[in-house]
């Protein structure tokens, strides 16, 4: 009898290429996971620096726009007051002067011209800012989205006339919120992050009750 000659069985040409195109797939698919992984840990990563500088941003306005007072001329503590736009006048360094404050939002950033009083005697401020510093980047609110919004006296009571028009009657002021939305990325609208805090602007009962 004659035994059969057993072959093993081996892979053909076709079948390794296509072991090997199957092998590259799933190198290139593991590959952009990692990748796309890698790149939302850099955005997150990013997105929180981002914010933890925002939020520190509106903590320091939010002390000088509650120090806001009277100025060294004797003008009323708030200028002007806009949707992306406030002027008023504060204390912000502490050093006994009464600085002019002007805080504004344009082109994604927020930043804060200041004029100091004049050295004379009166004290005056001169027209425009003197100087002026970036607080936040990265911002993307919109025309629905105003970075201010002001209240009077009677809010929460009236949610009728509050948040009050603007450009707001400066005397009405007496609450005022600031509203941020991050991203470093504005295609990814869905990602924004939003701030917001409230201030009262305390001085200004004071100031009612002087005149």
């Amino acid at each position: 009898m004659y035994k059969k000659e057993r072959f093993k069985k081996g892979f053909t040409l076709i079948e390794t290429l296509v072991a090997i195109g199957l092998f590259i797939l799933g190198i290139q698919a593991t590959v952009m996971v990692f990748s796309k992984t890698m790149k939302n840990k850099a955005y997150s990563l990013e997105m929180g620096k981002s914010s933890f500088v925002v939020s520190r941003s509106m903590g320091d306005l939010t002390q000088y726009m509650r120090r806001a007072r009277q100025s060294d001329d004797g003008s009323y503590p708030i200028v002007s007051a806009n949707d992306n736009d406030l002027v008023l006048y504060s204390d912000y360094d502490k050093d006994g002067k009464t600085e002019r404050l002007h805080i504004y939002l344009t082109d994604g950033r927020v930043y804060m011209g200041i004029r100091r009083p004049s050295e004379s005697f009166p004290p005056s401020y001169a027209s425009g800012d003197e100087t002026t510093i970036e607080l936040a980047r990265q911002i993307v609110n919109t025309a629905t989205d105003p970075m201010f919004s002001y209240y009077n006296k009677d809010y929460p009571e009236d949610v009728i006339n509050n948040p009050v028009d603007t450009p707001a009657d400066t005397s009405e002021i007496r609450l005022i919120k600031i509203f941020l939305k991050i991203n470093i990325d504005p295609n990814r609208a869905p990602d924004n992050i939003q701030q917001e805090t409230f201030v009262e602007l305390r001085n200004l009962n004071d100031y009612d009750r002087i005149h």
